[in-house]
């Protein structure tokens, strides 16, 4: 199987999730252009964020594989879906974007975010909040204190260079640049014949958003011959951060579903 994670975000936020998945199945988290430790690329565009996906699905060399996607790594897997599903033998799609989600006070958070960083960077407290939560995410996957220093010591890495930052704002920007494409994509496009679980934070947006956003993610699920859509209770956007039993046991079922456990 396959983890693509959000928007701006390096594969290692999947760490909690690994010990467990990691046990049945062979998992391949990897960092998209210009996050973590892959090497940065001029201009960054969807379109190759697509064609890499692909290549490496087809590079596994064993049969199709269960695809699974955070946030803006979510809404990639349905376009990767769309255009290979020769490729994929089961989708988890976690809290994902969807086109028709575009709300202001998203923008304006991107926004905010990317200030209070630089404004961190430039005081020199960055590597402080990113360790603070790096410890937290690292106490989840792991009760291996020597194990939680190395995830730690890799986040700081995924964020130690200026190219992994402006890489993380034009990926937020991107997601909403392509609003018409996904929308032309979604009305001409049918998921593949295979186990689609789609499921759905609770929290981080005020309760109107946060039902607008399910809807839509139900009608995702709705949409697929073998769709299937829950609403995870106490669960923030990274739900495999704050509720990964949930996401791992998802994941294991769409195998069982697939035929593949």
């Amino acid at each position: 199987m396959v983890l693509d994670a959000a928007s701006g975000t390096p594969g290692l936020t999947w760490a909690p999730v690994l010990p467990v998945l990691a046990k049945h199945f062979r998992v391949i988290v990897y960092d998209r252009a210009g996050l973590g430790m892959s090497d940065p690329v001029i201009p960054l565009a969807a379109e190759t964020s697509v064609e890499d996906l692909i290549a490496l699905l087809a590079d596994v060399g064993q049969g199709p594989c269960v695809l699974v996607g955070n946030s803006w790594g979510g809404l990639l897997a349905q376009r990767v879906a769309w255009a290979v599903p020769e490729l994929i033998s089961g989708l988890v799609l976690v809290d994902p974007a969807h086109e028709e989600f575009q709300p202001l006070v998203g923008r304006l958070a991107d926004e905010a975010f990317a200030r209070l960083f630089a404004v961190q960077k430039a005081l020199g407290l960055a590597e402080r909040s990113i360790r603070k939560g790096a410890s937290r995410a690292a106490r989840v996957a792991t009760g291996d204190r020597r194990v939680q220093e190395l995830l730690i010591d890799a986040e700081l890495a995924c964020y130690g260079h200026r190219h992994q930052m402006r890489t993380a704002m034009a990926e937020n920007r991107m997601v909403r640049d392509q609003v018409l494409v996904f929308r032309r994509l979604r009305a001409s496009s049918q998921l593949p014949n295979v186990p689609v679980r789609v499921l759905s934070a609770t929290e981080g947006l005020p309760k109107g958003l946060r039902a607008q956003w399910t809807m839509l993610h139900g009608q995702i699920a709705a949409a697929a011959e073998r769709g299937e859509h829950s609403v995870v209770p106490e669960s923030g956007h990274y739900i495999h951060q704050s509720q990964p039993e949930v996401v791992t046991k998802a994941v294991l079922a769409v195998v069982e579903r697939a035929g593949l456990g």
